[in-house]
């Protein structure tokens, strides 16, 4: 590995060690805190649709991804277009014949 790829371990590593020393102070420092049973309702009920929402959004990447949908756009004329060139010219209209007399 590379220095660049160092430093950005060695960064991720002190973000993560942060983050737990964070909730261990968080957590310690509350200890004689009572949580309502209100408190819990509403955390029980913001991981159940936090759950839910990942879980519709994976099954959306899903269905999209084996219907095709994922696909790069590709233009498709309409059947009364001429293309010139990836150009199109529009309507194909009737040519007009003069009759030499």
């Amino acid at each position: 590995m590379g220095a660049g790829s160092w430093i950005i371990v060695v960064v991720l590593i002190s973000l993560l060690a942060m983050a737990a020393v964070a909730a261990f102070v968080g957590w310690t420092s509350a200890k004689d805190t009572d949580v309502p049973a209100s408190g819990y309702v509403a955390m029980a009920i913001g991981v159940i649709f936090s759950l839910a929402v990942g879980v519709g959004l994976m099954a959306l990447v899903f269905y999209s991804d084996r219907k095709g949908y994922d696909e790069p756009p590709m233009l498709i004329p309409p059947a009364d277009t001429i293309e010139v060139s990836g150009v199109s010219d529009g309507p194909v209209k009737p040519q007009q014949t003069q009759e030499l007399s």
